[in-house]
């Protein structure tokens, strides 16, 4: 995969999305409740990526760190862009979260 689209959808190896977490950062899984429920990280938030615009309100503070996931990152790469959007100053799209645990762990 090239640099560019590795960086597009977050996937960049530089990003210690352990050390994130270690330091207070959000997980925010957009999937549906039916697949969070089948699997999720620890500790992550699940809004829907259909109902994240309304529930924004959830997401109360805007400077902390937020770490987007999903099952293959095009959702994720929406909320990243749409909190981008509304004032959201640390956002990660950290792609696939079976992908992210793995990271997590690795650490």
């Amino acid at each position: 995969m090239s640099k560019t689209l590795k960086k597009l959808f977050g996937l960049s190896p530089r990003i210690n999305y352990t050390r994130l977490i270690q330091e207070g950062a959000m997980v925010l899984d957009v999937r549906t409740p039916a697949e969070f429920e089948k699997g999720h990280i620890a500790g992550a938030i699940n809004i829907p990526i259909e109902q994240l615009r309304a529930n924004m309100n959830q997401l109360v503070n805007k400077h902390r760190v937020i770490i987007a996931c999903c099952t293959d990152g095009s959702k994720s790469w929406y909320a990243k862009n749409l909190l981008d959007a509304n004032g959201y100053r640390s956002v990660y799209n950290a792609g696939d979260w079976r992908k992210l645990q793995k990271r997590i762990q690795l650490h």
